[in-house]
Protein backbone atom coordinates (compact mmCIF):
# COMPACT_ATOMS: atom_id res chain seq x y z
CA UNK A 1 0.00 0.00 0.00
CA UNK A 2 1.11 3.46 -0.98
CA UNK A 3 1.52 6.41 1.92
CA UNK A 4 -0.88 9.24 0.20
CA UNK A 5 0.87 12.74 0.48
CA UNK A 6 -1.67 15.55 0.42
CA UNK A 7 -1.43 17.31 -2.69
CA UNK A 8 0.34 14.82 -4.86
CA UNK A 9 -1.44 13.46 -8.35
CA UNK A 10 -0.37 10.20 -10.27
CA UNK A 11 -0.36 9.62 -13.83
CA UNK A 12 0.70 5.97 -15.11
CA UNK A 13 3.73 6.05 -17.65
CA UNK A 14 3.29 4.52 -21.21
CA UNK A 15 6.28 4.02 -23.01
CA UNK A 16 7.08 1.67 -25.71
CA UNK A 17 7.23 -1.97 -24.14
CA UNK A 18 4.73 -1.05 -20.97
CA UNK A 19 1.96 -3.53 -22.22
CA UNK A 20 4.72 -7.04 -22.10
CA UNK A 21 5.39 -5.69 -18.44
CA UNK A 22 3.49 -8.25 -15.40
CA UNK A 23 2.65 -4.66 -13.81
CA UNK A 24 1.76 -1.04 -14.44
CA UNK A 25 3.95 1.85 -13.63
CA UNK A 26 3.28 5.81 -12.82
CA UNK A 27 4.89 9.10 -11.57
CA UNK A 28 3.54 11.33 -9.26
CA UNK A 29 4.16 15.06 -9.14
CA UNK A 30 5.68 15.15 -5.96
CA UNK A 31 8.87 13.35 -8.42
CA UNK A 32 8.11 9.53 -6.91
CA UNK A 33 8.03 6.27 -9.09
CA UNK A 34 6.00 3.40 -8.11
CA UNK A 35 4.86 -0.31 -9.68
CA UNK A 36 1.41 -1.41 -9.29
CA UNK A 37 -1.09 -4.22 -10.78
CA UNK A 38 -4.47 -2.62 -10.34
CA UNK A 39 -5.27 0.54 -8.17
CA UNK A 40 -1.78 1.92 -7.28
CA UNK A 41 -3.23 3.49 -3.92
CA UNK A 42 -4.27 -0.08 -2.71
CA UNK A 43 -1.21 -2.28 -4.14
CA UNK A 44 1.28 0.56 -5.35
CA UNK A 45 5.07 -0.67 -4.19
CA UNK A 46 7.34 3.17 -4.29
CA UNK A 47 10.44 2.47 -6.36
CA UNK A 48 13.40 3.44 -5.67
CA UNK A 49 15.39 2.86 -9.18
CA UNK A 50 19.00 3.60 -10.01
CA UNK A 51 20.90 6.72 -10.49
CA UNK A 52 22.79 7.37 -13.90
CA UNK A 53 24.94 10.42 -14.25
CA UNK A 54 22.99 11.92 -10.85
CA UNK A 55 19.64 11.69 -12.33
CA UNK A 56 17.03 8.82 -11.21
CA UNK A 57 16.35 6.33 -13.64
CA UNK A 58 14.37 2.69 -13.60
CA UNK A 59 15.69 -0.37 -15.50
CA UNK A 60 12.77 -2.33 -16.94
CA UNK A 61 13.02 -5.71 -18.24
CA UNK A 62 10.96 -6.56 -20.87
CA UNK A 63 10.59 -9.62 -23.01
CA UNK A 64 11.83 -7.72 -26.38
CA UNK A 65 15.30 -6.06 -24.22
CA UNK A 66 16.22 -3.84 -21.61
CA UNK A 67 14.92 0.10 -20.96
CA UNK A 68 16.06 2.97 -19.07
CA UNK A 69 13.94 5.27 -18.29
CA UNK A 70 14.55 8.99 -17.15
CA UNK A 71 12.50 9.94 -14.50
CA UNK A 72 12.22 13.58 -15.00
CA UNK A 73 11.66 13.63 -18.56
CA UNK A 74 9.09 11.43 -17.82
CA UNK A 75 7.43 13.60 -15.12
CA UNK A 76 8.12 16.59 -17.58
CA UNK A 77 6.20 14.81 -20.21
CA UNK A 78 3.43 14.43 -17.95
CA UNK A 79 3.46 17.15 -15.68
CA UNK A 80 5.14 20.28 -17.42
CA UNK A 81 3.75 22.07 -20.35
CA UNK A 82 6.19 21.93 -23.66
CA UNK A 83 5.87 25.07 -25.31
CA UNK A 84 6.92 23.94 -28.71
CA UNK A 85 8.46 21.13 -30.63
CA UNK A 86 12.11 22.59 -29.95
CA UNK A 87 12.00 22.34 -26.41
CA UNK A 88 13.67 19.35 -26.49
CA UNK A 89 15.67 19.51 -22.87
CA UNK A 90 14.42 18.65 -19.31
CA UNK A 91 16.10 20.97 -16.73
CA UNK A 92 16.05 20.86 -12.87
CA UNK A 93 15.44 24.71 -11.82
CA UNK A 94 17.03 24.19 -8.57
CA UNK A 95 20.52 22.33 -10.27
CA UNK A 96 19.60 19.60 -8.05
CA UNK A 97 19.41 16.12 -10.21
CA UNK A 98 17.48 14.68 -7.64
CA UNK A 99 14.70 16.70 -7.59
CA UNK A 100 11.87 15.59 -9.77
CA UNK A 101 9.31 17.40 -8.61
CA UNK A 102 6.91 18.74 -11.44
CA UNK A 103 7.70 22.27 -10.18
CA UNK A 104 11.36 21.94 -10.32
CA UNK A 105 11.46 20.41 -13.57
CA UNK A 106 10.92 22.76 -16.91
CA UNK A 107 11.58 22.11 -20.82
CA UNK A 108 14.34 24.05 -22.31
CA UNK A 109 16.02 24.28 -25.81
CA UNK A 110 19.84 23.42 -25.84
CA UNK A 111 20.37 27.27 -25.64
CA UNK A 112 18.67 27.27 -21.99
CA UNK A 113 19.65 24.56 -21.13
CA UNK A 114 23.51 25.00 -21.68
CA UNK A 115 23.11 28.43 -20.17
CA UNK A 116 21.00 27.13 -16.72
CA UNK A 117 24.14 24.01 -16.30
CA UNK A 118 26.65 27.21 -16.89
CA UNK A 119 25.15 28.81 -13.83
CA UNK A 120 24.87 25.87 -11.80
CA UNK A 121 26.84 26.48 -8.37
CA UNK A 122 28.52 22.58 -8.98
CA UNK A 123 29.92 24.39 -12.55
CA UNK A 124 30.72 27.72 -11.32
CA UNK A 125 32.85 25.82 -8.00
CA UNK A 126 34.41 23.45 -10.70
CA UNK A 127 35.50 26.70 -12.58
CA UNK A 128 36.99 28.83 -9.48
CA UNK A 129 38.81 25.41 -8.47
CA UNK A 130 39.94 25.11 -12.03
CA UNK A 131 41.28 28.83 -11.97
CA UNK A 132 42.69 28.50 -9.28
CA UNK A 133 44.60 25.37 -9.88
CA UNK A 134 48.70 25.96 -10.24
CA UNK A 135 49.81 22.24 -10.39
CA UNK A 136 49.70 19.93 -13.75
CA UNK A 137 48.78 22.62 -16.31
CA UNK A 138 49.79 22.11 -19.99
CA UNK A 139 49.08 25.88 -19.96
CA UNK A 140 49.88 28.95 -18.16
CA UNK A 141 48.19 32.54 -18.83
CA UNK A 142 50.96 33.57 -21.02
CA UNK A 143 50.44 30.76 -23.38
CA UNK A 144 46.38 31.45 -23.16
CA UNK A 145 46.69 35.03 -24.31
CA UNK A 146 48.43 33.64 -27.08
CA UNK A 147 45.59 31.41 -27.98
CA UNK A 148 43.08 33.36 -27.11
CA UNK A 149 44.98 35.99 -29.73
CA UNK A 150 45.40 33.70 -32.11
CA UNK A 151 41.60 32.32 -32.43
CA UNK A 152 40.25 35.84 -32.60
CA UNK A 153 42.75 37.02 -35.28
CA UNK A 154 41.11 36.85 -38.62
CA UNK A 155 43.88 36.53 -40.38
CA UNK A 156 44.68 33.34 -38.98
CA UNK A 157 46.20 30.95 -41.06
CA UNK A 158 46.40 28.08 -38.87
CA UNK A 159 43.51 25.70 -38.22
CA UNK A 160 42.61 24.64 -34.63
CA UNK A 161 44.10 21.09 -35.34
CA UNK A 162 47.66 22.83 -36.18
CA UNK A 163 46.95 25.22 -32.97
CA UNK A 164 46.29 22.29 -30.69
CA UNK A 165 49.25 20.22 -31.79
CA UNK A 166 51.77 23.42 -31.90
CA UNK A 167 49.98 24.21 -27.63
CA UNK A 168 50.29 20.35 -27.12
CA UNK A 169 46.45 20.31 -25.77
CA UNK A 170 43.47 18.81 -27.78
CA UNK A 171 41.22 20.51 -30.33
CA UNK A 172 38.78 20.08 -27.66
CA UNK A 173 40.36 22.62 -24.92
CA UNK A 174 41.02 25.39 -27.65
CA UNK A 175 37.12 25.32 -28.03
CA UNK A 176 36.61 25.24 -24.47
CA UNK A 177 39.28 27.98 -24.47
CA UNK A 178 36.92 30.11 -27.14
CA UNK A 179 33.71 29.32 -25.31
CA UNK A 180 34.80 30.83 -22.03
CA UNK A 181 34.48 27.54 -20.32
CA UNK A 182 38.07 27.12 -19.54
CA UNK A 183 40.38 30.12 -18.83
CA UNK A 184 37.38 32.71 -18.75
CA UNK A 185 39.44 35.01 -16.52
CA UNK A 186 42.21 35.06 -18.69
CA UNK A 187 41.58 38.30 -21.30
Amino acid sequence: MLKKINGETWKPLNFGAHKGLRRKYAVSSLGRAASFKENITEDGKLLSGSVTSGYRTLNLHTGSGNGTIYLHREIAKLFCKKPSPKYKYVIHLNHKKDDNRSTNLKWATLEEMSSHQQNSPMKKAYKKRQANKTEGLKLNATKVKSIKDAINNPKRKLTYKQMAAKYKVSEMTLYRIKSGENWSHIK
